[in-house]
């Protein structure tokens, strides 16, 4: 194990990130069409409830152990170092256990809640056993996490980010090996196929851990793993309340994000059965919305998780320094960036959302629909992770409570009401809940820069202006891509077709794009004149 240098370890974490979420994206099109669409919602709902217990287990604490780890490495209090990620251990196996237990006894309360009186679809003697596959989950990646946690407060990045790929890896191919033998060769059950496939979270995260172990035994010395005969003077009642002091803001944030879905998930499939939607299609929209078009949307979220490697230390530095200019300098960068690239992601993806659709999931009269909007939801997504990301990062935990909450409670107001009114004026009803998706994010993001705005008077007219002149490019792109389509007859009926469709689209619509924000100065603006210089001796551009 080596340590890496800051820009080299963002490197491979971002490289890591991007590779697993690609493979991420991709094992669901042959995954999709062995389970179908009931299929894909029995799997949607163990996913979401999993989401949440691992969110409390293991959201917070490998970031604080990462912390820690890293102070006391730099005071060489080499036994404390030691000495908290094995408290750390201690505690991520309790709550996991928790966890576990809460999981695999209550599955079948947690069935009832997610459907309800819905009859038609799958049944809650199904749900409850998928959620107990999942669960045993729990018991492995929180404690694989504190393990990345201690290897990486030593700023040694790479063995975590190839455990990473090896835990994605391992469960991709448990999800498909298994659904496969068991739904199409041995004609198992649905359920069964499905509680099969969603144990490949247990073994992939096995299989990093056993990788990780084995690094780490096989560099004691590095990371100072060993009994030490002196201990430091620091309680072990310190490194607990430190431990929690630095993780509990990380749960509530990941916490408040996964009950985003699940009360999407509960209240879209009431919403729709109340508007007289057939079990069936009700399953197929939430599963659709909280599941399988996310699935797609990681080609514009990626960005944003690549962009916090690099920010958060970046504006830590500048948080520590007080420098408030340079804090407000680098965050409107961020949003610059975000815009640039998610913009025309999301709105291309929009318009493909029917090829796309199909390539990854097959025919449907409603997805589509759903990925159409979605992708634009993205969007919302990417500008709350980098805001969130940022206040996190200058301790404004008081401000992310309470902004998190109210987008929650706007979300969750709002997402009945909306599906109503959609479907009133014409417009499918499920538009009207990722709508209210939309409206939590944003307001979410206004009480947060608000703050900001008020407290330390940030200027977020570089980000308003940068938006305004961003429209130029994008509706450029738009109307070639109308052009493009209206010429050239294509047949997304057919995957191959559909495919053709993407490609020709996206390359017409990405060089549009890219001339005209170009031609304007905004890459230079946004991006530097470095970068670009780079590309051009790359590329032998005469500058």
């Amino acid at each position: 194990m080596k340590k890496s240098g800051f820009v080299e370890g963002a490197m491979i974490a971002t490289i890591a990130v991007i590779i697993t979420k690609i493979l991420g994206m991709l094992y669901v099109i042959p995954f999709y069409g062995i389970i179908g669409t009931q299929g894909g919602a029995l799997y949607s709902y163990a996913y979401n409830i999993y989401s949440i217990f691992l969110g409390i287990s293991s959201a917070g604490i490998p970031t604080a152990i990462s912390k820690i780890i890293s102070e006391y490495n730099t005071l060489n209090l080499k036994e404390a170092k030691y000495r908290t990620f094995k408290i750390g251990k201690k505690l991520i196996g309790y709550i996991s256990i928790a966890g576990f237990l809460i999981m695999f006894l209550f599955a079948e309360l947690m069935a009832k809640v997610i459907i309800g009186d819905l009859t038609g679809g799958n049944s809650i003697a199904d749900v409850a056993f998928v959620i107990r596959c999942i669960s045993f989950a729990v018991l492995v990646i929180p404690y694989l996490s504190v393990t990345k946690g201690y290897i990486q407060g030593h700023s040694i990045v790479e063995p975590t980010s190839i455990g990473s790929i090896l835990e994605q890896v391992i469960r991709i191919f448990v999800i498909l090996s298994g659904s496969f033998l068991a739904y199409k060769v041995f004609s198992m059950s649905l359920s069964l196929s499905v509680g099969i496939a969603i144990s490949g979270a247990f073994f992939g995260g096995l299989a990093a851990c056993i990788y990780l172990r084995c690094k780490m035994k096989k560099n004691r010395e590095t990371l100072g793993i060993k009994e030490y005969k002196v201990k430091d003077d620091v309680k072990d009642s310190e490194i607990i309340k430190k431990v929690l002091s630095y993780s509990i803001p990380f749960i509530i944030i990941n916490i408040a994000t996964s009950i985003y879905n699940f009360t999407d998930m509960v209240l879209i499939i009431r919403g729709l059965d109340l508007l007289g939607f057939s079990a069936v299609d009700a399953e197929f929209i939430q599963s659709a919305i909280t599941t399988w078009s996310t699935k797609v949307c990681m080609v514009v979220s990626s960005f944003a998780m690549g962009m916090s490697v690099s920010l958060i230390p970046n504006i830590v530095s500048s948080y520590v320094k007080k420098d408030w200019v340079d804090v407000n300098r680098k965050m409107n960068k961020a949003y610059q960036i975000i815009l640039t690239v998610s913009i025309p992601c999301g709105i291309g993806l929009s318009i493909l959302a029917t090829p796309v659709w199909n390539v990854f999931y097959g025919k449907s009269v409603y997805g589509p629909q759903v990925l159409s909007l979605m992708v634009i939801s993205a969007i919302f997504a990417n500008l709350y992770s980098i805001t969130f990301n940022t206040m996190q990062s200058l301790n404004k935990y008081k401000i992310v409570y309470i902004s998190v909450i109210a987008g929650f409670g706007f979300n969750a107001l709002l997402d009945i009401p909306l599906m109503l009114l959609f479907s009133k004026i014409g417009l499918p009803p499920f538009f009207g809940a990722i709508t209210a998706t939309m409206c939590g994010y944003l307001i979410s993001i206004k009480i947060a820069t608000h703050h900001l705005k008020k407290k330390h008077d940030m200027d977020y007219k570089p980000t308003l202006l940068m938006l305004a002149k961003l429209a130029i490019p994008t509706v450029f792109m738009v109307l070639v891509l109308f052009l493009v389509n209206s010429i050239i007859p294509f047949n997304v009926s057919s995957k191959w077709g559909a495919i053709v469709k993407i490609g020709v689209d996206a390359l017409f619509g990405g060089c549009v794009y890219l001339f005209f924000i170009y031609k304007m100065g905004i890459i230079e603006q946004v991006f530097g004149k470095t970068i670009i210089n780079k590309i051009k001796k790359k590329l032998h551009i005469k500058r």
